[in-house]
């Protein structure tokens, strides 16, 4: 499986970092996925390349305008089939570990970034299929939630990650947080690793780990357990 995730932006620069490196880089040299960043100023208006307008009714902030939206998601999808069109928006639903499960399993997605006070409404009604927010706080623009949503997205990709149980034992994966997690050395200056872990008995570390993890869950996140 080959995932494609075209992401249209105003400013991709932004993007150039995040998916050469890590995870995300070695599923793209796989094969296993692509990621496309478009610079939507290439479809402005006029000479000046306009993407923007003032809103109308009046008020502050500008509005992205729909027409170079609209040509850009036209001619991709003239081009293949999209699962979803997704925008990052502050009032989205909120990303998280089943929310990615279900879209590592699309094929082709395509990500709008907002920007300014936000897009012409229309695109939102008549374009975009999902809406997403990572968080409840307001970013300049919406090329770090592209990019943390790819990345959730991606590392869930089969082949991606080399230990295919990797992924499946991540935080959020069964409704809590994960258990404290130790590497060597078993002692450090007196700082000693739970002998559980030492133990070879895997019957009790993985009881052990299911304990400290709902014991953290209930410590640090318990809206977890109540959702």
């Amino acid at each position: 499986m080959n995932m494609r995730i075209d992401i249209i932006s105003l400013h991709p620069g932004l993007l150039e970092g995040p998916f050469q490196h890590s995870i995300v880089k070695r599923a793209i040299d796989k094969g296993l996925a692509s990621v496309f960043v478009h610079d939507l100023r290439n479809y402005g208006l006029g000479k000046h390349r306009q993407v923007d307008d003032y809103p109308f009714g009046g008020g502050a902030g500008m509005v992205m305008r729909i027409e170079p939206v609209h040509q850009l998601i036209q001619e991709l999808q003239s081009q293949r089939d999209y699962d979803e069109i997704i925008y990052t928006a502050p009032d989205g639903e909120l990303l998280n570990q089943p929310l990615a499960n279900q879209l590592s399993m699309k094929g082709n997605l395509i990500i709008l970034c907002g920007h300014y006070k936000g897009i012409d409404e229309r695109i939102r009604q008549y374009l975009v299929t999902r809406e997403i927010s990572i968080g409840n706080y307001v970013l300049s623009g919406g090329e770090l939630a592209a990019a943390v949503i790819a990345d959730a997205i991606i590392r869930l990709i089969p082949g991606v990650l080399g230990d295919e149980s990797s992924a499946l034992t991540d935080s959020f994966q069964a409704g809590l947080v994960d258990a404290p997690v130790y590497t060597r050395p078993a002692n450090y200056q007196g700082w000693e690793v739970p002998e559980v872990l030492l133990s070879g008995h895997q019957a009790r570390i993985d009881t052990w780990r299911h304990e400290e993890a709902l014991a953290r869950t209930q410590k640090r996140r318990p809206d977890l357990l109540s959702s």
